[in-house]
């Protein structure tokens, strides 16, 4: 038996006499009954203070009886969920707006990047995100899953989420690397490289996302010690996957025929499947973000759905307003806006606030995708920046306007969230333009010309969708 087991022995033994002495006074002179309850009551405290000193001692590990069942469940349904938001979520939502001869490439490639990323957290991005090291990156203690004890009585926890085991935790984080690299893929389609997009993408993982993860949510990183709100995202993963995806646009040029042609979309059904998928995930994004089964889990689930049902809403009136009739597209997109503009706030808001982000992120998001894209002239294939960066940086900016201190803890500063915004887009936008030059050294980013107009699909993989 270790001394952790030896010590919980004694303490069990020690309240169970404790009891039988103090109802047997009879037995015992009058102070030396009240003497025996002491002493009995001394040895049990000393003992509870071993377990609780040895245990001390251990931070990262904790025994099975101190997990939460109920916060370990959760959190692994959310890591589905989040999962699902990839695949099939983004890669339907994605496939079904391209042109049909790119469909299968734009799955393609969203499943190429699920299964790079996994690994590549388990190398070594997990540990770079999610272990104490520098102000800027963590360090390696966890490389490959190095000392996190799987199964036992005794399990291994991050610090992060004390009530479940670190391989859940892990997981879930996971997801999020996943989803986050796959979000790019809307920027590039129908013109790069499969080869290329994972070349891009291995580094990426590692020196853009990791580090940018390590400064907002590990507690030693320095956007977290300045005070900056995220809550499951906003700008950890979609303003770093929306100024990303804007660079690799502009580092690939546009589509042959953009502007001139008009590009069909091969099943907007597929788009709106996709979207759906992504609101339920959504769900598991948010609000498994608690990392527990509690009331604020509740609450974020809350706001999220409102946010999302107001972000559909403004998108349709205003484009129902300047384009005379409303889309399924647009009211796809905005919820979309509205979700990812509550993803930084989802833990900290009241629901009113989460309707008046969506609102907001709506009518942001839409002016993103059209307005602001023809002023970048960017082909950012399936408005990756107008959606995600937009509405990211519109929920990061109104999380610290809106946090309620009673609900975050903290009283929230739109300036401290500004420079989280700015640090997160300057970093993204230099590191994503060298690591397009290392992969464009390697293989190339673009296809030739007759790949183009025969379609990835073809040129690249061999297949086609139906005769």
């Amino acid at each position: 038996m270790t001394i952790r087991q030896y010590a919980v022995a004694a303490a069990l033994l020690v309240a169970f006499i404790a009891p039988v002495a103090a109802q047997s006074p009879e037995s015992l002179p009058g102070a030396a009954s009240t003497i025996t309850l002491s002493t009995a009551q001394a040895t049990a405290q000393a003992a509870l203070a071993t377990v609780s000193m040895t245990t001390s001692h251990f931070p990262a590990l904790q025994s099975a009886a101190a997990l939460s069942s109920a916060d370990t469940a959760w959190l692994m349904v959310s890591t589905i969920l989040v999962l699902l938001m990839s695949l099939p979520g983004i890669a339907l939502f994605y496939g079904g707006m391209v042109r049909r001869k790119n469909m299968l490439n734009t799955m393609a490639s969203v499943v190429g990047i699920v299964a790079l990323v996994s690994l590549l957290w388990f190398v070594a991005a997990y540990s770079l995100a999610f272990t104490p090291g520098s102000a800027w990156i963590g360090g390696l203690d966890r490389w490959g899953f190095a000392g996190m004890q799987l199964v036992g009585e005794v399990v291994s926890v991050s610090p992060l989420a004390p009530k479940v085991p670190e391989s859940v935790y892990a997981m879930f984080q996971l997801s999020f690397a996943v989803i986050t690299a796959a979000l790019v893929v809307g920027a590039v389609v129908e013109r790069m490289r499969f080869s290329a997009l994972l070349w891009f993408i291995t580094p990426w993982c590692l020196l853009v996302y990791a580090p940018i993860a390590h400064w907002v949510w590990e507690p030693g990183g320095w956007l977290a010690r300045l005070g900056v709100l995220d809550f499951a995202g906003g700008a950890v993963v979609h303003v770093n996957a929306g100024v990303a995806a804007l660079v690799c646009a502009y580092a690939l040029g546009r589509r042959q025929g953009y502007g001139r042609e008009p590009f069909e979309p091969v099943n907007l059904g597929l788009t709106m499947t996709g979207a759906a998928l992504l609101w339920m995930g959504w769900f598991g994004f948010n609000a498994g973000s608690a990392l527990a089964a509690d009331s604020k889990a509740g609450l974020a689930m809350l706001v999220t759905h409102l946010a999302a049902c107001a972000g559909a809403l403004a998108w349709m009136a205003v484009e129902w307003v300047v384009r005379r009739r409303p889309s399924l597209l647009g009211l796809c997109s905005g919820v979309v806006a509205g979700l990812v503009a509550i993803t930084p706030a989802a833990g900290y808001v009241t629901p009113k606030s989460a309707i008046l982000i969506g609102v907001v992120a709506g009518v942001a998001c839409y002016w993103g995708a059209t307005g602001l894209k023809r002023l970048l002239m960017a082909d950012d294939a399936l408005d990756v920046f107008g959606v995600h960066a937009v509405g990211g940086m519109v929920g990061a900016l109104m999380t610290g306007l809106l946090a309620d201190p009673a609900i975050a803890g903290v009283r929230g500063d739109v300036w401290v969230q500004a420079i989280g915004v700015l640090a997160v887009g300057v970093y993204s936008a230099v590191m994503t333009g060298l690591l397009l030059g290392f992969s464009h050294m390697m293989v190339g980013l673009r296809v030739d010309e007759q790949s183009e107009q025969t379609g990835l699909d073809i040129a690249q993989h061999r297949e086609r969708v139906g005769p």
